[in-house]
């Protein structure tokens, strides 16, 4: 069904409160009277829910507008090519007062219209107040943030950051970067299995924390999208000595048997430890698919949330606020964002074992869009068109097959040479049942799908076909001594040539002869070396092919116009001496 996920055109979540007070206090002066010339814009502000207002500050190396989403992977619907926005990914991590800190990248990923954007605009609640009580918001304030919508069409395209990199003390001292992610909702009408393989990678190779977010329940083909877009992006990573990719989180939306596991972390736990259990008695692809999953993640985990509410659902005019959310799904709001996002929680993002920094992912960010614009990793396919792909192939090979055996007990091995014209009326005749063969075998994709298998087991015939040609010429004696015979053609007509030059003066002409003759008869001699001992077998196939081009543009058709002057003359003799002898019998019998 076509879920409604919360409502909401492009509003802008309020500027924060700076943590920097410092700062704020020295440059507050100064701030204010650029505000009054009118070279800076005045802050800023939110309410919060105690009804006081807070003066919001950017940063002070990069004067930033309001904070937004930014689109940083941008998609093409027109030719399915991803192209990285450098410049606004650069403007976001290379800020002076983080670009140097540890990321920790939270993306959420998964089917569209399934309410992703909508999670992470409460992410971004938490991110700007951290106070436990009070973070979720007020009853009547919209959500506001990444932009979403209800309905059953899609949202967001390619991959969006928000434009604001958080800065969190973690109890240790350190700093580290927070840097929230929305990626464009899988299958839908306009995105092809390789658009939703390349986006989902892109995200999981980038983040150090992946919510997998899904609907109702982990299904089997879920969990083999998964094996196929992790595999696609573990194939983009050069070197992997030990799992590519860091936390997995299993979000399950709208979970309808709170009886059976209960809503949250624990339930989430019992309930993937069976989903992703390997039986014994399972079958060898449904073991091989969790031991993928197993094999690429550091961490999986599962949150199982409750619906939202009828609300949210089928109101088409909702908009966020919390006093249309049902109670349930407030409650684990409360508790799967700051185990995402809390201080203590945080997953640093790391690739080799080593921490990676804002200034290093815009690295990574360009290192990887630049494979997945290339050619060198396969593409991915849906299952019927692999399906149908391998079925056509196989009705390929076995009509192949039919055809090189029958080609191999009328021509191949010791059989005896054959005239050209029987093999090429066999290989016609096989070809015909090659061809009727394929088309009886029942295959999957349609006619036109297959007919292009079809081309393909023609075009393979055809060049078996010229490989049986060959091996019937070399059985051919004459064949076989034609490259000595042309080689001692031109050394013959080369002597001639340059004996009666030389005989009426024209020496020049009879040198070149001689040299001509000396290059066929070294040519001669190296082409009987190479057969005889099968080495430099590479300079007697440019001697055979430079003597069959000299016999078939030269010898054959002067040869053959010899021939037929001959058989010309011949007949006209004939036909004169039958007219003599005639004419002489008439005569006698006149006389008579």
């Amino acid at each position: 069904h076509c879920e409604a996920v919360p409502v909401g055109a492009e509003n802008r979540l309020g500027a924060h409160v700076s943590r920097r007070w410092g700062k704020m206090l020295l440059k507050a002066a100064e701030r204010s009277e650029e505000i009054r010339l009118g070279l800076r814009r005045p802050p800023g502000r939110r309410v919060d829910e105690f009804g006081s207002q807070e003066a919001a500050m950017n940063s002070d190396d990069v004067l930033m507008k309001e904070a937004r989403p930014i689109q940083v992977v941008l998609a093409h619907e027109d030719n399915h090519h991803f192209d990285l926005d450098e410049e606004s990914l650069e403007r976001i991590l290379l800020q002076e007062h983080i670009r140097d800190l540890n990321v920790v990248v939270v993306s959420v990923a998964g089917a569209f219209r399934k309410g992703k954007s909508f999670l992470l605009d409460f992410m971004l609640r938490y991110m700007y107040n951290q106070n436990p009580g009070t973070w979720l918001g007020g009853d009547d304030e919209p959500l506001t943030g990444f932009t979403w919508r209800g309905g059953c069409e899609r949202e967001t395209t390619g991959i969006q950051v928000w434009s604001e990199v958080f800065v969190i003390n973690k109890s240790d001292g350190s700093q580290v970067a927070v840097l929230l992610m929305d990626t464009q909702g899988a299958f839908d009408s306009q995105s092809t299995i390789r658009d939703c393989a390349t986006v989902f990678a892109l995200s999981t190779m980038t983040s150090s924390v992946q919510v997998y977010n899904l609907s109702q329940n982990i299904q089997e083909d879920d969990l083999q999208h998964l094996q196929l877009f992790t595999e696609y992006g573990r194939l983009a990573m050069e070197e992997v000595y030990q799992k590519p990719f860091q936390t997995l989180m299993f979000l399950i939306r709208d979970w309808s048997y709170p009886y059976e596991h209960p809503y949250g972390l624990e339930g989430g736990k019992s309930f993937l430890e069976k989903r992703l259990e390997i039986k014994q008695n399972q079958h060898e692809e449904l073991q091989n698919v969790r031991k993928h999953i197993h094999s690429c993640f550091a961490k999986i985990t599962c949150f199982l949330m409750p619906h939202p509410g009828l609300k949210v659902a089928t109101n088409p005019s909702f908009d966020g606020r919390l006093k249309d959310i049902d109670g349930d799904f407030k409650k684990e709001l409360r508790n799967v964002v700051p185990f995402l996002l809390s201080p203590e929680n945080l997953v640093e993002k790391e690739i080799g074992g080593s921490k990676v920094t804002c200034r290093d992912l815009v690295e990574y960010f360009k290192a990887y869009i630049k494979i997945y614009q290339g050619e060198e990793l396969p593409h991915p396919k849906s299952m019927l068109q692999a399906t149908a792909e391998a079925n056509n192939l196989a009705a390929v090979a076995g009509a192949k097959d039919v055809y090189a055996k029958g080609m191999e007990m009328f021509c191949g091995g010791d059989k005896p040479y054959i005239a050209p014209t029987d093999l090429e009326q066999q290989h016609l005749t096989l070809k015909e049942a090659s061809i009727k063969q394929f088309r009886s075998i029942k295959k999957m994709g349609g006619e036109e799908f297959s007919r292009r298998y079809q081309e393909q087991l023609e075009q393979e015939m055809d060049e078996n076909y010229a490989n049986f040609v060959k091996h019937n010429d070399s059985k051919n004696i004459f064949y076989a001594a034609r490259t000595p015979a042309t080689l001692f053609a031109v050394m013959f007509t080369m002597y001639i040539i340059s004996g009666v030059t030389g005989f009426i003066g024209l020496n020049s002409i009879a040198s070149l002869c001689n040299l001509v003759m000396g290059i066929a008869l070294i040519s001669l001699c190296t082409w009987a070396y190479t057969k005889y001992s099968g080495e430099f077998r590479e300079f007697g196939a440019i001697i055979d092919q430079v003597a069959e081009t000299i016999w078939e543009q030269v010898l054959k058709p002067l040869s053959d116009n010899l021939m037929e002057d001959n058989i010309r003359q011949t007949v006209a003799n004939s036909i004169k001496a039958g007219l003599t002898e005639q004419g002489s019998q008439h005569t006698k019998l006149k006389t008579n």
